[in-house]
């Protein structure tokens, strides 16, 4: 391998070491505390622990809806990360969404909630990229709804490593939902 291959396969492993580090998707020791994880997250397009495909990119590739309660009372904000850690690039972010209102209690299909900011996802788009599961199989994708102690104070659009090192920052709870996608 010569010298920019070495260059490129070392900073790809410094930045997947930082991005796994941030709590979000990698889940840092400060994260694995179970004190952390008193949120309950639902959703109606999950049957049976099967995402319905009209959240995926076979479908209309639409956002889904995201419900979830038990957020602690000092919460100030909510965001919500959809990633999938066994991609075979990892880790692979399809939606982070944060400064949702601690009023609220879910995300709508298609929508989002006033106020609300969208992060970069791994694709370097702004907004919700629905995940394609191989062809004739299926995989798994984790919603993970975060309560936050303050907001977010970065712009709609921001890069997805400064979206997470920021909310990683601010979390005091946690729910996930992992549904499986079937292609």
């Amino acid at each position: 391998m010569g010298r920019y291959g070495r260059s490129a396969v070392a900073a790809g492993a410094a930045s997947m070491f930082l991005l796994s580090g941030c709590g979000l998707v990698g889940t840092p020791k400060a994260l694995l505390d179970e004190t952390t994880e008193t949120m309950t997250v639902t959703s109606p397009m999950v049957e049976q622990h099967v995402m319905s495909t009209q959240y995926t990119c076979d479908g209309a590739g639409q956002s889904p809806p995201i419900f979830w309660s038990g957020m602690p009372t000092d919460t100030k904000s909510v965001a919500l990360v959809v990633d999938d850690a066994a991609a075979p690039i990892t880790p692979r972010v399809y939606w982070i969404v944060f400064n949702i209102s601690p009023a609220a209690s879910d995300l709508q299909a298609g929508a989002l909630p006033t106020g609300a900011r969208q992060a970069r996802n791994s694709t370097g788009k702004l907004g919700y990229d629905p995940p394609c599961p191989p062809a004739g199989g299926s995989h798994r994708y984790r919603f993970t709804v975060y309560a936050l102690n303050a907001k977010v104070n970065q712009p709609n659009g921001t890069p997805m490593k400064a979206a997470w090192t920021a909310i990683a920052q601010r979390v005091i709870a946690r729910g996930r939902l992992t549904a499986t996608a079937r292609s």
